[in-house]
């Protein structure tokens, strides 16, 4: 069975990301003075007493605004309340009781889940201080003090919540999991790609450039295999980035690409291709990922029938630097091509992780060099001993040669695109290591 799950909530800076990190000991959602710096619902893994839990971080509830992301803010936090098994209420011991905290605590009263009132920035040690005690005005039960930043009082709060948690029951094995990150500017529709593959409001969607601000995680399992997407921060150029938070989220979304096995650059199929498009695919390929080009918002393209054909020519050239990474055009809101896309996704994903055995890859190089000669110099001869895989996801061969600088930048290609025509390795980068005779070093 899955993961039980524990939603921490609250209103607007309380403290819930900061406990959140603390719970799951990484830090996973960005912390800020501002409010609001959380949207979307964060999941990360807690561990406590060997047992394995889900912890989600949501949103500040506001349940009186009327913004408009605050409002789906609101509706992140309903949803995490509504599939959550027990919840934790943040608030602020230096604030005390304020309106919000009597309304959120009505609304998770109403929703019938067991709740467990943390009191966090408690920072002093000993006996809490009188105002802690305003808190049983809440009417849910004792309250616990908690230091989401120095850690103190956060086993007694985990103590209260496994205590409501369902018995544990042996965990099914989950699988070969593929790691999908949606990359690329903002704005280009990549939380409304997540959306439609889950098949709800997993994300919070909107034409405000910067929406999306955490990597969040989503896990889909369908009849093409287990994936987990990870919905990335919009990447814009660094000179474009004032705000400590979205250096945070362009952190994150980097961090995103080191995780994936597999990188969707997103386009904006209506405005085409940009510089800033080539750099974030740019950032996918140095980190040796399985990529795919996925041009969005094909359904809002004016087209004939010549369009696609053309569009694919130009982006070919514009991603001449990563010819490998197929192109694909979907559109988000409409569903059209999706099924398409989950295809190709385990296709690129196998690709970059395949190994090749060693007398296979000679038998090729054999045969390659024999069709076409290895470069010559003022009469000396590039000779290629020997072929071997050094590791998978990129593929990466090892080539003994007697003289490296006589391996020209051109043979490795053609060395590479033999490679990649006898094994179909599409959608995933190719390295080489160039080794001479009784050369250790790489």
């Amino acid at each position: 069975m899955s993961k039980p799950i524990i939603a921490i909530v609250g209103r607007p800076n309380v403290g819930k990301s900061t406990l959140f990190n603390k719970l799951v000991g990484r830090r996973l959602s960005i912390v800020d003075d501002q409010p609001g710096v959380t949207r979307d619902r964060i999941y990360g893994e807690c561990e406590w007493l060997n047992r394995k839990v889900t912890l989600v971080d949501t949103g500040g509830i506001e349940p009186a605004s009327k913004d408009i992301i605050l409002s789906q803010m609101r509706a992140q936090a309903e949803i995490a309340i509504d599939t959550a098994d027990v919840i934790i209420l943040v608030t602020d011991l230096r604030t005390g009781v304020v309106a919000t905290d009597m309304e959120v605590a009505s609304m998770l009263l109403k929703s019938g889940r067991p709740v467990v009132l943390c009191v966090n920035k408690c920072d002093s040690v000993g006996d809490p201080p009188p105002e802690f005690y305003e808190f049983y005005n809440l009417g849910l039960g004792d309250p616990i003090a908690v230091s989401s930043v120095h850690g103190h009082g956060t086993g007694d709060l985990l103590d209260a919540a496994f205590a409501y948690l369902p018995p544990e029951e042996s965990e099914e094995d989950e699988g070969e999991m593929i790691r999908v990150a949606v990359i690329g500017k903002p704005n280009v529709g990549k939380s409304s790609l997540v959306n439609r593959i889950v098949g709800e409001n997993r994300c919070i969607v909107s034409n405000i450039a910067g929406t999306t601000r955490d990597a969040i995680d989503t896990t889909v399992e369908n009849s093409f295999g287990k994936f987990t997407f990870i919905d990335t921060a919009g990447l814009r150029r660094k000179s474009k980035v004032e705000d400590t938070i979205e250096r945070y989220s362009n952190l994150r979304s980097e961090m995103a690409v080191e995780r994936a096995d597999v990188c969707l650059i997103m386009i904006d199929g209506t405005e085409g291709f940009t510089e800033q498009d080539s750099k974030v695919a740019g950032i996918a390929h140095e980190a040796g990922k399985a990529c795919i080009i996925v041009v969005n918002k094909w359904d809002a393209v004016e087209k004939d029938d010549h369009t696609m054909i053309e569009y694919r020519k130009k982006l070919e050239n514009d991603f001449s630097f990563m010819s490998y990474a197929p192109i694909i055009f979907i559109s988000a809101q409409t569903g059209q091509r999706i099924d398409r896309l989950f295809d190709l996704i385990k296709h690129v994903a196998n690709s970059n992780s395949i190994r090749i055995p060693t007398g296979v890859l000679n038998d090729i190089l054999a045969q390659a060099t024999a069709r076409v000669q290895p470069p010559t110099d003022k009469g000396r001869r590039l000779k290629i001993y020997y072929m071997t895989q050094a590791s998978t996801r990129p593929p990466t061969f090892i080539c003994f040669c007697n003289s490296i600088p006589l391996f020209h930048y051109s043979y490795q290609r053609y060395l590479e695109n033999r490679i990649r025509e006898v094994f179909g390795l599409e959608g995933t980068p190719v390295r080489f290591i160039l080794r001479e005779r009784g050369d250790k070093t790489k």
